[in-house]
């Protein structure tokens, strides 16, 4: 199998801000190979306060992260736009090798 050089990207948004909607939509339309949204149940947002999920307390700001890889060109590209939506601290990218 051959093996090619990608970067992975991560993008942290918390949840029930329309930011994540915007840029789900975004990333939809973009050219990117494709993505994976995970929720978590428990982050420190940059408020410095714990957000988490409980029975008693559904927070609206749990932690999301949108994760993707493709080839560093096109990467680079989908970064530049992003910086637009998202604070550039919180995106995350580095080289990794993907078979094709």
């Amino acid at each position: 199998m051959k093996r090619i050089d990608v970067i992975m990207v991560r993008v942290y948004l918390a949840d029930g801000r329309d930011q994540v909607n915007k840029t789900l939509r975004w990333m939809e339309k973009s050219d990117v190979r494709g993505f994976t949204v995970f929720r978590g149940v428990a982050g420190l947002g940059s408020d410095h306060k714990l957000h988490k999920a409980s029975i008693l307390d559904l927070s609206s700001e749990l932690p999301v992260v949108i994760e993707f890889y493709d080839i560093p060109e096109r990467v680079n590209l989908i970064i530049e736009q992003l910086e637009g939506m998202v604070k550039p601290d919180h995106i995350v990218s580095w080289p990794a090798q993907s078979g094709i």
